[in-house]
């Protein structure tokens, strides 16, 4: 029975195309993947090819890729973002870059520890809306069906499900797409490697600040976050953060962590995008930071930028699927 077992488990894995090579540093482990979403270069395809349609909006009018721009760090450039029926932004777009090991995807929901439960939020949230797609989880299925090499993708990528169409699939794919973004080769990469002149004597004055201003006992390790929520101004009335989702009132003003990855394109910043530069997000922690350092440390901010992940083709736009162009 276990030879069977191992022998369709092989076949499903052939099927679903070839195994995914991650090329991470020696120091990076895999990030965390749900055994029923194992990788695979067909999953990755068809959520690229998702991720860049807006046929996932209750309009067709806004993609993933909409607010997710990869010259941007897959952030959006705006405080907030409104939703396909003008519905007002609450939180500002985050970047994607390193996604794949986060434990926590959102901003103060600590429920939402998966990418595949995540995709749910643009898709169906209704607070605020943003693609609207509650309740039309059967046209989703209706408009990606009718094209026939979404039909072959869908197959090949989830034949264990027969190639079945639905949000369950389609988030699967969004996430295996996400876990792509991978971004650890910037500057700071490298110096840590042990290559003495990835950083200039600036950025390496602007780490020293970095670190003994505080800086890293949250923007920890090589995500440069801690994952943990903090409150760093008032609560407001309008955004009541953590304690939205956990009821308790000492969690009103509680943010998570933001990592500091690609951070220099990611603005504006803060968690409602209230911060317009990158130096007016570093002075609202209130950290003593001296004006007289301010510049070395941002020159290290800059030097979290992996240049290479903004024009990545595997990350962009597919013009091509099933042999023939989108």
């Amino acid at each position: 029975m276990r030879r069977v077992l191992l022998a369709a488990a092989a076949l499903l894995l052939v099927a679903a195309g070839s195994p995914w090579r991650w090329g991470l540093p020696a120091d990076m482990a895999v990030p965390p993947v749900p055994t029923d979403n194992g990788m695979s270069a067909a999953r990755v395809a068809l959520g690229r090819r998702l991720f860049y349609d807006a046929d996932l909006s209750a309009n067709g009018t806004m993609a993933c890729a909409a607010c997710h721009e990869q010259k941007r760090a897959f952030a959006d450039g705006n405080a907030t973002r409104p939703g396909v029926h003008g519905d007002p932004g609450r939180r500002n777009v985050p970047g994607l870059a390193n996604v794949g090991w986060y434990g926590r995807l959102t901003f103060a929901d600590p429920a939402i520890t998966t990418l595949e439960k995540q995709a749910l939020v643009p898709l169906l949230g209704e607070r605020p809306v943003e693609m609207g797609m509650k309740g039309m989880e059967a046209e989703l299925a209706r408009r990606l069906g009718r094209d026939a090499c979404y039909r072959r993708m869908f197959a090949r990528a989830y034949p264990e499900r027969r190639g079945r169409i639905d949000m369950g699939s389609v988030t699967a794919a969004l996430a295996a797409f996400e876990r792509t973004m991978v971004a650890l080769d910037s500057p700071y990469d490298r110096h840590l490697a042990g290559d003495e002149t990835a950083l200039s004597p600036t950025e390496r004055q602007g780490l020293a600040i970095f670190v003994k201003a505080g800086c890293a006992a949250c923007h920890a390790g090589r995500l440069m976050t801690d994952m943990d929520y903090h409150r760093l101004e008032a609560p407001q009335r309008a955004d009541p953060g953590l304690a939205e989702q956990t009821g308790q009132g000492g969690d009103a003003g509680r943010f998570r962590t933001p990592s500091l990855r690609m951070v220099a394109l990611t603005g504006p910043w803060w968690h409602d995008g209230t911060a317009k530069t990158l130096e007016e997000a570093v002075r609202r922690h209130d950290d003593g930071v001296a004006d007289r350092d301010m510049p070395a440390l941002l020159a290290f901010l800059r030097s979290l930028t992996d240049a290479q992940f903004t024009t990545r083709p595997d990350l962009a736009m597919p013009d091509r699927a099933c042999g023939r162009p989108l």
